[in-house]
């Protein structure tokens, strides 16, 4: 076979697992390569028909594979927040089994006392033959003793009231206690394999993107970046060609401020998935961290800071404010000014500055509203 076959042969099967890889288990046909100068035909790689060599991909393939790379980490995204979401609800929920274990250990103290206070009025009985001392007082011929010690009677007979009231109250509180703690644990677990299942989804779609990535030659690695760069701009000139930059010139707030300078402080430092600093970051980790640093917590995934923050119109953002993209919510950055985004972008990139146009936008919240 000759190099020129085996390298055609090598760019067509590339094409066709990308193809494949967008929805596994059915099959579709390979994108057309761009007409290349020579005139081929439209059915031949580039570079076939005309009889000259083809060391690359066409324009058309690497769009593909950039568009399928895209998907894949976006996917990620979107399991990275399932991921954060169960590690943050497992969170909240061990410090309430915590606070449940503290209320049953108290419980089980005042309990124990409560038992030897009972205890110490059924001894006192027997020894006294089953007739309270004030009882026994109360026999005397005294007409004053009977009185004084009517009313201590009563006291006595009130205190045991009390006390087994407020026993039997204990051993009720102890038991919902238990039962709730029970019900914690088994949530806790649940969410454990909830966040099990994340993990290995992130794991996966990476891999894939890496793997997919690493099969191109160093040259077309560089094309692909640079398809993702022009991607990104396009993006962003057709937003700021919708003129909406004149419209916003709001000012951050104080704690605004706070949070774009913690935010800025990142730039350079690498993404990693579920990373909430600081030496790495995810998208959501690297805002909830910057928010926190302000003084003012905030969801830590994106999809929660879409649901939970106070939603502002695009023209009236001010700097610190979150820009929430795709429709799912899987990604947000931090509006910074002058149409610009401090953001932890995906796996293999570092936290750096993008316009803010430069994704779809889903729209934008406010932590200090």
């Amino acid at each position: 076979m000759s190099k020129r076959s085996t390298t055609t042969m090598a760019a067509v099967a590339l094409v066709c697992a990308v193809t494949v890889l967008t929805a596994p288990g059915v099959a579709h046909a390979a994108p057309t390569p761009d007409p290349t100068p020579s005139g081929s035909p439209s059915g031949s790689p580039s570079g076939a028909a005309a009889g000259t060599p083809s060391t690359a991909l066409t324009s058309s393939d690497l769009e593909a594979v950039r568009k399928k790379i895209e998907k894949l980490y976006h996917d990620a995204a979107v399991a990275t927040d399932e991921y954060n979401a169960a590690e943050e609800k497992a969170d909240k929920q061990s410090v309430q089994i915590v606070k449940l274990a503290q209320k049953i250990a108290a419980g089980q103290t005042k309990l124990d006392r409560l038992k030897g206070g009972a205890g110490a009025a059924a001894r006192e009985q027997y020894r006294s033959g089953g007739i309270p001392p004030e009882a026994r007082f109360m026999l005397s011929g005294d007409p004053q003793q009977f009185l004084d010690n009517a009313g201590r009677m009563y006291q006595g007979q009130k205190a045991t009231k009390n006390l087994l009231t407020e026993l039997t109250r204990t051993q009720k509180d102890l038991a919902g206690y238990a039962e709730e703690a029970s019900a914690k644990w088994k949530d806790l677990e649940e969410g454990r394999k909830k966040k099990a299942a994340a993990k290995k989804k992130v794991e996966k779609q990476i891999k894939q993107a890496q793997t997919l990535e690493s099969k191109l030659e160093t040259k077309e690695r560089e094309r692909l970046k640079k398809l993702e760069e022009e991607a990104e701009q396009k993006a962003q000139t057709a937003w700021l060609s919708s003129g909406v930059l004149k419209e916003i010139d709001g000012k951050a707030t104080k704690a605004g401020k706070e949070a774009v300078q913690f935010a800025t402080a990142q730039l350079g430092k690498p993404y990693v998935w579920g990373a909430e600093g600081p030496k790495s970051y995810d998208c959501s980790g690297l805002t909830s961290q910057a928010w926190a640093a302000a003084g003012k917590p905030i969801p830590r995934t994106s999809q929660e800071q879409w649901k939970q923050l106070k939603h502002i119109a695009v023209e009236n953002m001010r700097p610190g404010d979150l820009i929430i993209y795709h429709d799912d919510a899987s990604h947000v950055g931090m509006y910074i000014g002058d149409g610009a985004i401090i953001h932890a972008p995906r796996p293999g990139r570092t936290v750096t500055v993008a316009g803010a146009g430069s994704m779809v936008i889903l729209g934008v919240v406010r932590p200090d509203a």
